[in-house]
């Protein structure tokens, strides 16, 4: 059996629009996360190391389990006091294909960017804004950090740590410690490359999933006491409040590990997480252990994401909208079951 090769993604156009560029600038959605910053961060180390004129500009502030990756040194945020928009050659978008995740930034790019290109892994949304022209998009790769991975090596610039640093963030973050990798080798031999320069992989590993504070045990404990459970105990859902997210010391990602625990039930096939962010404002994210897809539920509500992690925005009385979106799990659990019944088929992720 031969040794395992990477499949490389084909980014020869993005790299030549990015080789001709004589200014760049960086983003990604608001509410950043791991993949998107560290997939961000990686190229912006490694433009500035080419001497490419680099800025990296997020929506919003980032939240305090990135800050080991020293955001503050590189990254401006768009809503806090910033320097104005020069006019700049090409805009990357990483990590959404989605430009209303972007809002607001994304209209002052729109004016001062000559080329907005959007650099993900999430499927195209059927009902919502098409990405631009020329946008790389590649579903194949499990985490928008092996895409910029690629990029630099069509561009010639060898890692270094702070590249390799962010890369296995954004790896590490997006897999869930390899955990979802689209049956490819790819996220593997990535990160046997980084390790190379990295002095501790296991100190990024605490920063990403061992940030639980007193005050996030204590939140915990608080709310995973109220999970209700439908479909047989297959179908999960849970309701918080930013508010008190804020009064733990949390900040909004936060909620994304709940939603991580609540999957972690051996019954579970499907989970909703509703966080009040307003009155009747909820964002909402959905999770899915690969039976049903959950991306039509969040399409439905002008959101997106992963067939099988999925999230939008809803607006309503929350007795109201709950048992819109349990009914529509649970039609899928019914819809699956039913397949089962059926006889096989094919299925491919």
């Amino acid at each position: 059996m031969g040794t395992p090769s990477l499949s490389a993604l084909n980014v020869d156009s993005l790299v030549r629009r990015i080789k001709a560029a004589k200014s760049v600038l960086l983003t990604t959605h608001r509410q950043c996360d791991g993949d998107g910053l560290g997939a961000l961060l990686a190229l912006y180390h490694g433009l500035r190391k080419s001497g490419k004129k680099v800025r990296a500009l997020l929506v919003d502030e980032v939240p305090k389990k990135y800050l080991f990756l020293e955001p503050e040194k590189h990254v401006e945020v768009f809503s806090c006091p910033h320097a104005p928009i020069e006019t700049t050659d090409i805009s990357l978008i990483f990590d959404t294909n989605d430009r209303r995740l972007v809002d607001p930034l994304y209209d002052s790019i729109q004016n001062s960017c000559r080329e907005i290109l959007f650099v993900d892994h999430h499927p195209v949304l059927n009902q919502g804004p098409e990405p631009t022209a020329g946008s790389y998009i590649d579903t194949r790769a499990a985490s928008t950090g092996e895409i910029s991975y690629f990029i630099i090596k069509g561009l010639g610039i060898r890692l270094d740590e702070r590249m390799a640093q962010a890369l296995y963030t954004s790896i590490a973050f997006d897999t869930q410690l390899f955990k979802f990798v689209k049956n490819s080798v790819n996220s593997h031999l990535i990160a046997s490359e980084l390790l190379m320069h990295i002095n501790n992989a296991e100190e990024i590993h605490r920063h990403l999933f061992a940030t639980h504070t007193i005050g996030k045990v204590a939140f915990l404990a608080k709310v995973l006491g109220q999970i209700e459970y439908f479909g047989a105990g297959q179908v999960a859902v849970l309701k918080l409040h930013a508010k008190d997210l804020k009064d733990h010391g949390l900040d909004m990602d936060d909620s994304r590990d709940v939603i991580d625990m609540l999957m972690n039930v051996n019954t579970l096939e499907a989970a909703a997480l509703f966080r009040e962010d307003a009155p009747n404002e909820y964002k909402l994210s959905l999770r899915s252990k690969g039976r049903l897809e959950v991306l039509g539920i969040a399409e439905a509500f002008q959101g997106g994401g992963h067939m099988f992690a999925a999230g939008a925005t809803i607006r309503g009385v929350y007795a109201d909208v709950k048992p819109v979106i349990v009914q529509l799990l649970i039609d899928r659990l019914d819809s699956s079951s039913q397949g089962q019944a059926d006889g096989p088929t094919s299925h491919k992720k």
